[in-house]
């Protein structure tokens, strides 16, 4: 047996398509991941029929090998002698530490006892409708219906934890514009309300320059016939001399007075 040039086991993965569908792919790598590296990977199937198209590009994305084994007669599957014969041929080539049987079938359940024999490490996976000798006979056994539906509830309980923090983002969001769109109109109703003051302090001193006006032209002194526009008040006894007498019925000696 050649050394191992790694410390993590080594395993063969050995796919029956006839009993397993395509969307278990990433928890049958996932589970062998976490018990070592996938050395071989392997899937045995009738490639001809219909019913395993669906599994064409689940093939490419993980690089495993589809073998062909077709059916020779009808209601029987030639699938099961094929992978028996491979796995006893990866046994004796001494390549792995560790076989994952992937069935829902019973008929796996010797070569799994012959495995475990020659000291390999087994783990068996399969729907719960896996019949009990086979479980048995491995390792351990991973039910991957029920993973399966583990692993949809977690996706379920992310996404609604994304979307509930989205949610609340938005919330935050739309409160953070609801205060600045109300500081602004407090802001545009007190600069309103400031210029409403100005213009109403502006027409209360209008107003009151309108009422002081005619009291100003009251006191301003009378002006003799003769004055310019000028300040100056007429000389004393000039008012009472010429009364409310026309300038053209003065006296001559009156006009050239003024």
């Amino acid at each position: 047996m050649p050394a191992q040039t790694s410390s993590e086991p080594r395993f063969a993965i050995l796919i029956d398509a006839d009993n397993i569908s395509e969307k278990y792919i990433k928890i049958i790598l996932d589970e062998v991941s976490n018990a070592g590296v996938a050395t071989y990977k392997r899937i045995y199937g009738d490639w001809t029929s219909q019913r395993l198209v669906s599994w064409k590009n689940c093939l490419l994305e993980n690089s495993i090998i589809p073998i062909q084994q077709y059916s020779y007669t009808y209601g029987k599957s030639a699938t099961d002698s094929a992978m028996i014969i491979d796995a006893m041929d990866i046994l004796y080539s001494g390549n792995v530490d560790g076989f994952a049987i992937v069935s829902s079938d019973s008929d796996f359940t010797r070569l799994a006892a012959r495995l475990r024999e020659s000291g390999m490490q087994v783990i068996g996976m399969g729907e719960q409708k896996t019949p009990e000798p086979f479980i048995s006979a491995c390792n351990q056994f991973k039910y991957l219906d029920l993973l399966y539906a583990a692993q949809r509830a977690e996706a379920k309980e992310e996404a609604e934890a994304e979307r509930e923090a989205e949610t609340a983002a938005e919330a935050l969001a739309k409160k953070k514009a609801g205060k600045g769109t109300a500081k602004k109109t407090i802001k545009d109703e007190g600069a309103a309300t400031q210029k409403k003051f100005k213009a109403k302090s502006s027409g209360v001193e209008k107003a009151a320059d309108k009422q002081a006006a005619p009291e100003k032209a009251a006191v301003r002194p009378k002006r003799s016939p003769g004055d310019m526009g000028g300040d100056a008040s007429l000389a004393a006894g000039t008012e009472a001399d010429l009364g409310d007498v026309e300038f053209s019925e003065l006296s001559r000696a009156a006009r050239r007075r003024h």
